[in-house]
């Protein structure tokens, strides 16, 4: 039986969230196979992830000594997080880190960085609420494995003892790492914190899964389960795991579970018509690949993959095409920018060429893919600077 690990979908929030359910009763327990994988000495508390280090409160009690005269407490911690002097922090999709972790890296994904905001915010007795913004999902990937990308932010009020205060600028301050573009525009909707827990609980696991460390994924994926068993991407992401364990049958009642309680999520249906083809069910797979394509005709990556297959056959004119249509749907994943850039570069426009990899050199979300097109881009303005002298 193979690993479906070609198109097989983990739910990763890159830094950010998938969509969170209403609370189920009670985990499944009966979804666990704790002797297949080895317990790592720690696997961090809720506490743990949103714990400040003493340096980190002698910032925050610098933040209030400085607080100017008729400012509130919210609007000092905004300013200290966006002034250029005080924390300069730098979006990094690479791991989603503790507060303390992304305090020390000054960088992080967007729940890292709204895991260290809020962990500030109570140190300084603000009221914190996090928010789940509601756009479409977007995708991303690493080797065969696709995410489902979602985004955070959260919301502070004001710290109790400036509750009687009558002048307020603000009643509550939204901060936003990386929005999504007219994000103030979109719906948003509370989500607890266990389910903030949740989700990087999640992360975890999807990044150590990435990194072949199966053991250390599972019971990530687990603790995620058990804090929120209402975070039913929590339950895709075991399935995952057990595909890539070889435990097909496990994968499909974990996914079965997943799919009873959320019918119509795509990943999980996704997931769950790969693992009965892979079980010889043929039939089912094919009924349930068929609501797929009616819930989502072209699924995520459908024309870049189409256009990577054209890019290998030489027929650069449709790649393009093809990538373009896949930018248009998100224009800001910057390994599509990378790959039109290329079909610009084999057709000769290197204008094009140059403004994608450009796009792709700002949209990039970790430093090591921020390097490797920054030394594309060098070498492709070389080579446009070669050609102009040829001229």
């Amino acid at each position: 039986m193979k690993l479906l690990s070609i198109l097989t979908f983990a739910a990763l929030l890159a830094g950010c969230a998938s969509s969170p359910l209403a609370p189920l009763p009670t985990p499944e327990r009966s979804l666990y196979h704790d002797s297949a994988f080895a317990k790592p000495e720690h696997i961090l508390s809720p506490e743990q992830i949103f714990e400040l280090t003493p340096e980190m409160k002698r910032y925050a009690f610098k933040i209030r000594q400085e607080r100017k005269i008729n400012t509130n407490m919210h609007e000092t911690l905004v300013d200290a997080l966006a002034q250029r002097g005080q924390l300069r922090l730098e979006y990094d999709s690479e791991m989603t880190r503790t507060a303390a972790q992304a305090f020390d890296a000054r960088s992080g994904n967007c729940l890292s960085l709204v895991i260290m905001t809020a962990a500030f915010a109570r140190e300084m007795g603000l009221t914190v609420r996090f928010q789940r913004v509601t756009a479409e999902d977007t995708w991303s990937r690493s080797g065969s494995l696709y995410f489902s990308n979602g985004h955070v932010n959260l919301v502070l009020g004001k710290a109790a003892f400036e509750a009687s205060n009558l002048y307020d600028r603000y009643q509550d301050v939204t901060i936003d790492f990386l929005p999504p573009p007219d994000a103030d525009k979109m719906p948003t909707v509370i989500i607890p914190e266990r389910t903030i827990i949740a989700m990087f609980m999640n992360n975890r696991a999807a990044e150590t899964m990435v990194q072949g460390k199966l053991d250390e994924a599972y019971w990530w994926a687990r603790a995620a389960i058990e804090h929120d068993p209402g975070f039913l991407m929590g339950y895709n992401t075991l399935s995952t795991i057990y595909q890539r364990s070889g435990d097909f049958a496990l994968a499909e009642k974990t996914l079965r579970f997943a799919h009873s309680h959320d019918p119509v999520n795509a990943v999980i249906l996704f997931n769950l018509s790969e693992v009965t083809n892979a079980l010889g069910k043929t039939e089912e797979s094919a009924r349930l690949k068929a609501e797929l394509a009616r819930l989502e005709p072209y699924p995520p990556f459908y024309f870049f993959n189409q256009g990577q297959q054209a890019m290998a056959q030489g027929d650069y004119k449709k790649a393009r095409s093809l990538f373009v249509r896949e930018v248009q749907r998100a224009p800001y994943y910057h390994e599509f920018h990378f790959w039109l850039a290329k079909a610009a570069f084999a057709l000769g426009d290197l204008k094009e060429a140059d403004k994608h990899m450009s796009l792709a050199l700002n949209n990039s979300t970790t430093r090591s893919d921020s390097a490797i097109y920054a030394g594309k881009l060098a070498n492709l303005r070389l080579y446009e600077a070669r050609a102009r002298l040829r001229q």
